[in-house]
């Protein structure tokens, strides 16, 4: 993908890393990878990084969960053994970090999709599950919704209580611990769990063809008057609370509940349960693909990169088979995963500053 105001090229790889020399930088390298970014691919990243410390003669990588947006900060801010070589991310790099990787000299980076994986709302397992609509998930949590009333106005959100949304929803407050802004989870909820439940109002839908600006701020503006709370990156933290709280529900990624199935349960969300097949098939609503990102100028100067690309992408990890399945990583349909690899193929004769 080619990003004209930044010119910097993005590739989509699958398997079978090829990439022309990069740049070194001399002695001063470091010999361990920098890897930061989304903690939902943290724990994919981590069990890879495990794996390529074992079995490969390169350093095990060292990585930290900063959050997609934190993440991708670190690693646009320059390049060299000052920043990281690696930013994993639960959605896809915007725009507007492209340019400003370019205007910190990140000019190439590689794009690695690595699977898909699922956004859950989850409670206690010793609560009941919970049932919910798309809309009712907007009116839950948004800041402004429409009035009560049936006015085609907004309001400042009145809703404390499921059951003021839904009657056939529990009388329990709504409390929901989820991700901050610099989360790729909270960005990837808000706009596919708000905007679709938002949408269903026909007259806030045809806001977007007229002002999208305005239409984007309604929909995924998360109320702040303690309904939502914002639970830090750690989502391990969010399953603690949730143990502690019947009444609470969570917001992350499919794996984190997988993990933890023992003592938190997924919602279900437009009558689809959180299952690995759903998820893959498609059926449940709330889903979005993986990623990381590589600096091209470090795939060759900092020990271990191209290897670290190589074990990622192998069909013994990323595959259908693969070790990140039994972890909760929903694999790439066939397909895709072939298709993919052949434009990799295609491509990897060639100079990344091309076209």
């Amino acid at each position: 993908m080619l990003f004209k105001p930044s010119f910097v090229k993005l590739l989509v790889v699958a398997a079978g890393i090829s990439l022309v020399s990069a740049p070194s930088f001399g002695q001063a390298a470091r010999n361990y990878i920098s890897i930061v970014g989304s903690s939902t691919v943290y724990p994919f990243a981590t069990v890879v990084a495990e794996q390529f410390g074992r079995t490969s003669d390169f350093r095990t990588p060292k990585i930290e969960s900063t959050g997609s947006g934190g993440g991708l900060k670190l690693f646009c801010s320059g390049v060299g053994v000052d920043h990281p070589d690696i930013a994993n991310s639960s959605r896809r790099i915007k725009s507007s970090e492209v340019e400003k990787c370019n205007s910190n000299g990140v000019t190439e980076i590689v794009e690695v999709k690595i699977g898909y994986d699922g956004i859950v709302l989850a409670n206690s397992s010793d609560a009941k599950v919970l049932s919910v609509s798309l809309k009712d998930i907007f009116l839950a949590l948004a800041k402004d919704v429409p009035d009560p009333s049936g006015a085609e106005k907004l309001v400042p959100n009145p809703y404390q209580k499921w059951s003021d949304i839904n009657p056939v929803l529990p009388a329990t407050v709504i409390e929901v611990l989820g991700p901050p802004p610099t989360s790729g989870t909270r960005d990837a909820f808000v706009e596919l769990a708000m905007e679709g439940g938002c949408k269903q109002f026909a007259w806030i839908k045809a806001i977007k063809a007229k002002d999208k600006s305005r239409f984007k701020a309604i929909c995924h503006g998360v109320r702040e008057d303690g309904r939502y709370v914002e639970a830090g990156e750690n989502d391990n933290l969010i399953v603690q609370k949730l143990r502690a709280n019947t009444d609470a529900l969570g917001i992350f990624g499919f794996s984190f509940l997988d993990q933890n199935a023992d003592v938190v349960q997924g919602s279900r969300i437009g009558g689809s349960a959180p299952t690995f097949e759903a998820i893959a098939s498609g059926e449940y609503a709330v889903s979005r693909p993986l990623y990381f990102y590589v600096k091209k100028a470090h795939v060759d100067a900092i020990p271990g990169v191209r290897d670290y690309l190589a074990e990622f992408t192998s069909e013994r990890a990323m595959g259908e088979e693969g070790y990140l399945s039994d972890r909760g990583l929903i694999p790439l349909p066939a397909d895709e995963y072939e298709a993919v690899v052949s434009s990799v193929r295609d491509l990897q004769n060639l100079s990344l500053a091309a076209n």
